[in-house]
Parts: structure tokens; sequence; C-alpha cells
């Protein structure tokens, strides 16, 4: 007996709500990855362990997402972009129950670690709309795919606060498993696998020399300002990354199906949006680190306001409705100009907005607005990003390629993330009795980060303007599948 065919109103509600759905994953992943914020402070004495072993809740999920991000992208490709993405949603749920059942430290970092895997839903959505939507709603689509990082990550910090100050913590990593668990049945029933495919055998070698290079990198990069930058495990670190990841580059050269295809990622149309995601990533995630430290700084500083943790997530929540309401907005722009357009205007937005930051810092209001329009160039950035990386590879090399786009957005963040702390620790003053950041020490991270989403305003202009060549037939000549070279011309 045949199978019963599904109603076409059931099929078409399946359309419908595929971009929702993804989407929903997306902000999902960067809340996941935002929560544990709020709870730093206290998890030493909640887990009984020290200050340095909580901040491996952060690290480890930094190391998992980097790491895994470019490898499961190149799964995608080859093995079903729906399959994979599946997987990372399972290890965003399994990660958060592990979190919920425990209050061992060790369990927590592995725990996050998981997490971390579902850095790679981005990558993979946008892949995913790519081969499914038709080319006039690919590019608001995949915008508001990239601005869910953002959007999530403005909304995480005031949740996780909330429930924090009004439950027991392990009731926010329940609250993620349920969200997690509903976004993965979600994307099993809304979102269809496609059929593009890239063939060969998948590169284990590359997978983890990339690991180990990427692992030594941000490693040192994370924990150099707690183990010091002249110690013998940073410098060692460094070393490790420094012969590894040549290493690797050079054989990934000579496989004939590597992890990542470094001839057409060294190419200018693929390299530069590469460089330019690392330098927004820098800009975007010194907005919000600078923000929340401003904020909650003491009114003894001289222009600190004291706030509370909860009240300071409510200032930033500002942030991600900019990023959701602008998201449209900066599609259409690049249809109408052009994402390398959109991509320079969103990094002098940037740039604008740490100007603001510069010259008023002690205004509740002016805060908020600075860091608005910060978030305001990023949406721009981000949403651009996607989409210069689409028309430049192959249509069977989506998924790894924006993986390895998010990867450098990463590597931005921590590079980020350690330059805001050696400004800060360097320009302090004691307020009773404790060492405060100085106001001049923000406006100097304030000037460096402008100063970096002035360079990739620069580089986005330097990308090559020229329409590139048809998708479909380059993945023809590099030995692409009929499928989707079909499904590029649809």
């Amino acid at each position: 007996m045949g199978s019963v065919p599904e109603p076409g109103d059931a099929r078409g509600l399946r359309a419908r709500l595929t971009v929702p759905v993804l989407a929903f994953g997306g902000i999902l992943m960067a809340v996941t990855q935002t929560v544990v914020v709020p709870l730093l402070p206290d998890l030493p004495r909640l887990t009984g362990s020290s200050a340095g072993a909580v901040s491996w809740l952060v690290t480890a999920t930094l190391l998992a997402g980097a790491v895994l991000t470019p490898v499961l992208g190149r799964a995608g490709d080859m093995y079903g972009k729906r399959r994979v993405l599946l997987l990372a949603l399972g290890l965003m749920a399994t990660g958060s129950v592990l979190c919920a059942l425990t209050s061992d430290v060790r369990l927590l970092i592995a725990a996050r670690a998981l997490q971390g895997g579902s850095a790679a839903v981005v990558p993979l959505s946008i892949s995913i709309l790519r081969d499914e939507l038709p080319p006039r709603r690919t590019a608001s689509a995949v915008a508001l795919m990239s601005s869910t990082v953002g959007i999530g990550a403005a909304l995480g910090l005031p949740l996780a606060a909330l429930i924090v100050q009004y439950a027991d913590w392990h009731a926010m990593f329940w609250a993620t498993a349920a969200l997690s668990t509903l976004g993965l049945l979600l994307t099993r029933w809304a979102v269809p696998e496609s059929p593009v495919r890239s063939a060969g055998r998948f590169d284990i070698r590359g997978a983890l020399g990339l690991t180990a290079g990427l692992v030594c990198l941000l490693l040192a990069v994370s924990q150099g300002g707690q183990w010091g930058w002249g110690s013998g495990p940073v410098l060692g670190l460094f070393a490790g990354a420094v012969v590894i990841l040549p290493l690797w580059w050079h054989t990934q050269l000579r496989t004939e199906q590597p992890l990542v295809d470094l001839r057409l990622a060294s190419g200018r149309r693929v390299a530069l949006p590469h460089v330019t995601a690392l330098l927004a990533g820098f800009a975007f995630y010194a907005n919000s680190l600078l923000t929340a430290q401003l904020l909650q700084a003491p009114v003894g500083s001289g222009y600190g306001l004291e706030l509370s943790i909860v009240a300071t997530g409510l200032c930033l929540l500002p942030n991600g409705v900019v990023m959701l309401v602008l998201s449209p907005v900066s599609a259409r722009v690049s249809t109408a100009r052009g994402p390398r357009v959109t991509l320079a205007v969103g990094g002098a937005i940037m740039a604008l907005g740490y100007l603001v930051r510069i010259v008023e810092s002690r205004e509740l209001w002016v805060i908020v607005v600075g860091a608005a329009v910060v978030a305001t160039g990023t949406t721009f950035a981000y949403s651009a990003l996607p989409t210069l990386i689409l028309r430049a590879v192959p249509v069977e090399q989506t998924a790894s390629a924006n993986g390895v786009n998010v990867l450098m957005r990463t590597i931005g963040q921590s590079l980020s993330s350690a330059a805001v702390a050696a400004v800060l620790v360097r320009h302090t003053s004691s307020v009773d009795g404790v060492q405060v950041p100085t106001l001049g020490g923000y406006h100097l991270a304030f000037t460096l980060a402008g100063t970096v989403a002035l360079i990739a305003c620069a580089t986005a202009l330097a990308i090559p303007s020229e329409p590139a060549p048809e998708t479909a037939r380059r993945t023809t000549r590099r030995g692409g599948s009929a499928e989707g070279t079909a499904l590029e011309g649809r």
C-alpha cells in the first residue's frame, strides 16, 4: 500500500515556516552561548570551584564552536545540511540538559563544550536557505539568519539575569534545554534536506590539524590575560599554532579533497570577506563587552552608573531589536547596491557609533544610543558577509565556506576580548580600595574598536565589485553534481 501524500496546505505551511524555524535556531544558539555570563561571578561559590576553573565555561564553548563550525560545515556539504543541522541542535539540547543536571564544574565545562557545537547552526542554515529559496527571497532570509547572532546575544543576557535573580540557576539551563528541543523538533518538521552534496571522502587529517592549530591559537588568546602573556604555557601555545597552522595549510593544498578549499579561499572574492569578518567580529564584540562593564562600573569612578546585571541586560536589549528590525533593510541595500557596499556602510556606521561613545560616556541614554548605532552597523555588516560568500563559492561548498567565515568572526571576537581586557587593565584607578578602569581607558578601547571598524570598511571596498561568475557553471567545471547545477539555476 503506497504512502499517503502530504496535503498541499501542509507542504505550504512547512515552506512558509522554514525561514522562521531556521532563524529561531540561530537565536537559540546565541542565547545558549550568552546565558552563562550573569552566573560567572557566583559560580565559584555555587560549584565550589575557583574563578579560573569557572572561566572555562566560556572558554570551552568558544573553542568547541571555533573548531566544530568549519568541520560541521564541511560535513553538511558532504552528508546533508539538514542532517548535520539536527546534530548541532542536538548538541545544544544535550549540553543544556547536562548543565541543568549537575553542579560539578568539570561536567559543566564538558556540557558547555557540547553547546559550543551549536555555533555551526548559522552557516548550515544559511546554506540551506540558498539551496531552498528562490533568488528574490534569499537576500532577506540570509540577512535575518546572519543577524540572529546579535539578536540572540542581546536577548540572552537579560533573560538569564532574570531567571538567575528569581529562580534556581539550574532553571536557566532547563529553559534552554526545552527551547533547544523545540528548535530540534521544528527543524526536523519544517526544514527539507537539500539534494546538493559535495562528493568525496571527509578529510579527517585536515579536521584534526585544524582542531589542533585553533585550540593552540584561541586558548593562548583567551587565557593570555589570566596566565600571563609571557608565561610558558601561553608562549608554548602560540609556538604550537605557528608550527601547526602553516603545516596544515601546506597539507590542505596538497590534499585532493581538503576540509577547506584554500585555493578558493585565497582569492580576493573570498579572502577579503573572511578578513572583514574577523574585523567586524572584533568591533561587534567590543560593543557588548565595553557597554556592560561601563554600565556596571561604580558611581565612585566618576562615570559609572552601577546598574545591576538585569538593568544592564535591559539596556543592551535595544541592540537585538535594532538587528531584527534592520536586517530586511540591509538586504534591500544589498539588492540595490550590492553586498560589498552594504558591508562597507556597516563598518562606517560601527565606527560612527564608537565616535558617539567617545564624545559622551556618562549619560545613560547616550550610552544606549551609541551601542545601538554600533549594532546597526553590525546588522549591515553581518547580513552582507554571507551573501558575498554565497556569490563567490560553488553551490556544493556553501556550508563549509560560511563555516570558515563564522570562524573568522569567532577569532575576531576572541582577539577583541583579549585586547579590551589588556587596555582596561592598563588604565585603572582605585575606587573604595578596588581597581576599576578609568574613563580614559574606555575611550582608548572605543578608539581601538572604531579604528578596526574603519579598517573593515576599507577592506570591504577592496573586494572586487564585478559580478561573480554564474555559480552553476563554476560548479559544473569543478565536477559538482548535476543536482547542484540544476538547483542553482532554479
